[in-house]
């Protein structure tokens, strides 16, 4: 495209920050990669080790030279070493070296059967991790082949880079000159979003073409929170995105006044902003934002990140972890959450018409007792070092708590035997998700027995309104606000204080702008939102009166539709982008 032709677009915003810079073109060179048969197996099994040990050195120096990385930060380079001398990489390609094919073929095919499974999943988070095998196998076959490595950190003047993708090991170079990228394609949980967001760094991705649309030189404007952005945008515009920039500087210095203050209403109404994770590495985040609490550590990905089915260490050193970097904040780790979209390479799921209503979470728990027993005996055996708490998701039923809890309470039975420096076990509290209309329903008989509960609103959207979240035929169907979902959610608070509970949310709708006042008004105690949104969300409360969104929410509930609620709410200047 000519370097004077205005195009807009829109990706994924995943990582906050307004920028307007000139466009470095990062383009990856074709690397042609030959089938062709090798006769000396024992020399190409040597340049192949050759090439990880370089590109090892490689990544160390990386790790030196990234000095805007904190130590947390860094450890995420390292993930790409493990990934670089995983076995399991090194076994299957040299397997195919041994099949008479050279060490650049024979990674480019394992990589890539690697990521293949990964993205299928569906998984974001595994859709990200798919990226880091893709970007340390690449530098490994340049290596191999001795092909020149682009040194982003020679950039010297002010610049937006546009990708296909931006590997984490190219971030970490990113010096004062890179004001934000643009990418083809990446998700918000890839390594390459969190290193941008560590860096304060705007980055918009899954862009889809602007690679294609961008030629070096051209201007770009991006607003890595709404995940829109020009190419080449016009004088007005410019002084639009200028304005916006300096609107986002003032609030993002303002929200830094919120990281050690109290979380409550300006009326002083106090509540929970706690910090969804999915790793120790997140848990490091949470800790940067002064999170109040980790309201859901997703258990799953130790699971999915793994070859074979966790140990019991394995899952302890990382629950351990975690508890020990929060204490005495309270950590809420959900069990095993798999099956729907999340898959194991390791174990083959029966083929079913409707996986998200199949085989899959706690369903799966009470059926593999003696995985569930594992998770629990390393969970258990963490709480010596924290503040631990329990959830199960997916519980459809009270039976199906019953015979969760009644499996934690022999296993916490052999454990203490074991170590009695274990938490005493009234101090483990055992919770459940309300993620199913039927549950929300019912909550006031399961307020009964449980010790809290957290809103899983990203299924029970899709639950109530029986509209896949992925389809995007149906995403008019995704109605955060609508006044249906608005009385379940309350159905399951009233019957949590009833019965003297506490009730926190960590789906996708607690950290929304526009649900957060109707949330706090339907009397919510926790807010969990993604470690970005934290401050974010802490200041929105801090400026609302509680009492005032108490009547407003119940005005809410009164009306029809969403976009009558939306129409007051818009009234009362409470909706932002909606």
């Amino acid at each position: 495209m000519s370097k004077f032709r205005s195009y807009k677009f829109k990706g994924i915003g995943a990582s906050s920050g307004i920028s307007i810079a000139k466009v470095f073109k990062l383009t990856e060179q074709k690397i042609e990669i030959s089938d062709a048969k090798i006769t000396d197996i024992d020399a190409e099994i040597k340049i192949f080790q050759d090439g990880v040990q370089k590109s090892v050195e490689q990544i160390e120096k990386i790790k030196k030279l990234a000095t805007k990385l904190n130590q947390d930060e860094l450890e995420i380079l390292d993930a790409h070493i493990l990934i670089a001398t995983d076995p399991v990489l090194e076994d299957d390609t040299i397997n195919l070296i041994k099949s008479g094919y050279s060490a650049a073929y024979s990674l480019k095919e394992t990589a890539k059967n690697h990521t293949n499974f990964l993205l299928e999943t569906g998984d974001e988070y595994l859709m990200g991790r798919a990226v880091d095998i893709k970007d340390a196998s690449q530098r490994i076959i340049k290596n191999i082949l001795n092909l020149e490595i682009i040194d982003l950190s020679a950039i010297d003047e002010d610049v937006i880079i546009v990708a296909d993708d931006l590997k984490p090991s190219d971030t970490a170079q990113l010096n004062e000159y890179v004001k934000g990228f643009a990418t083809n394609i990446g998700s918000k949980t890839s390594h390459s979003a969190i290193m941008a967001r560590s860096l304060e760094i705007p980055a918009i991705l899954g862009i889809g073409d602007i690679l294609e649309k961008a030629e070096a030189g051209d201007i770009l404007a991006i607003n890595g929170d709404l995940g829109q952005g020009i190419l080449n945008p016009s004088e007005s515009e410019i002084k639009e995105f200028e304005i916006l920039k300096q609107e986002y500087e003032n609030e993002k210095a303002k929200l830094q006044d919120y990281l050690n203050k109290e979380s409550k209403s300006a009326d002083g109404k106090k509540v929970v902003i706690a910090a969804n994770i999915g790793s120790v590495d997140d848990s490091y985040a949470a800790k940067k934002v002064n999170a109040d609490e980790i309201g859901l550590f997703r258990s799953e990905f130790l699971y999915m990140d793994n070859q074979n089915w966790p140990t019991e260490d394995e899952q302890f050193f990382s629950y351990k972890a975690v508890l020990e970097t929060q204490n005495p904040k309270k950590v809420v780790v959900r069990t095993l959450d798999i099956g729907g979209d999340k898959t194991l390479k390791y174990f083959d799921f029966a083929k079913e018409m409707n996986p998200f209503l199949g085989y899959r979470a706690i369903r799966l728990s009470l059926d593999k007792t003696d995985i569930f027993k594992t998770q629990l005996r390393a969970l258990v055996r963490a709480s010596e070092f924290g503040n631990l708490a329990i959830m199960f998701p997916m519980v459809a039923t009270l039976d199906e708590f019953f015979a969760a809890k009644a499996i934690f309470e022999q296993v916490y039975q052999e454990v203490i035997r074991e170590n009695p420096k274990v938490a005493k076990r009234e101090d483990i509290k055992i919770g459940i998700m309300i993620e199913i209309p039927i549950s929300a329903i019912h909550a006031d008989q399961f307020a009964k027995y449980v010790d809290f509960f957290s809103i899983g609103t990203n299924d029970l959207i899709q639950y109530s309104f029986a509209a896949d979240r992925m389809n995007e035929k149906v995403a008019y169907l995704y109605q955060t606000l609508n006044p249906g979902l608005l009385k379940l959610i309350k159905m399951a608070i009233d019957a949590a204080h009833k019965h003297g509970k506490w009730i926190g949310m960590c789906g996708e709708m607690a950290g929304d702008i526009n649900a957060v006042p109707l949330l706090l008004g339907l009397g919510l105690d926790e807010f969990s939102v993604s470690t970005s949104s934290v401050l974010k969300v802490k200041k929105l409360i801090s400026d609302l009166n509680y009492e005032q969104m108490v009547k407003i929410a119940n005005e809410a509930l009164q009306f029809d539709t969403e976009s009558e609620v939306v129409k007051y709410l818009e009234s009362l200047n409470l909706i932002r982008h909606k």
